[in-house]
C-alpha cells in the first residue's frame, strides 16, 4: 500500500510544483510522478526535521503533503537553474 501512497502523492505533488514552476508544459505525468517522488524523498529528509513533519512513510497528513511539495519546488528550481544555462 506504501508504493501506491507515493504514486498517487508524488504525482499530485509532481504536476503541483510544476504548475506554480511553469514547467507543466515540459513534462508529461511520468515525470511530474518522478519529479514528486524525489521531491517527497527531498522534503522528507532536508525539510521534514525541520520544521517537525514526517515525511510520506510515517502517514499522510496535510504537513508531510506541503513537504513533499515544497521538496518538489526546490527539485525543479535546481533543475531549472542548470537547464538555463544550455543553449536550446
Amino acid at each position: 500500500m506504501g508504493i501506491i501512497i507515493w504514486l498517487i502523492v508524488g504525482g499530485i505533488c509532481g504536476w503541483l510544483a510544476s504548475m506554480i514552476m511553469r514547467t507543466d508544459a515540459q513534462q508529461g505525468v511520468l515525470l511530474n510522478v518522478v519529479v514528486g517522488i524525489v521531491g517527497a524523498f527531498i522534503g522528507g529528509w532536508l525539510i521534514g526535521p525541520l520544521v517537525g513533519a514526517g515525511s510520506i512513510n510515517d502517514g499522510f497528513s496535510i504537513m508531510s503533503f506541503i513537504v513533499s511539495l515544497v521538496g518538489a519546488i526546490i527539485l525543479l528550481a535546481i533543475v531549472n537553474l542548470f537547464r538555463r544555462g544550455r543553449v536550446r
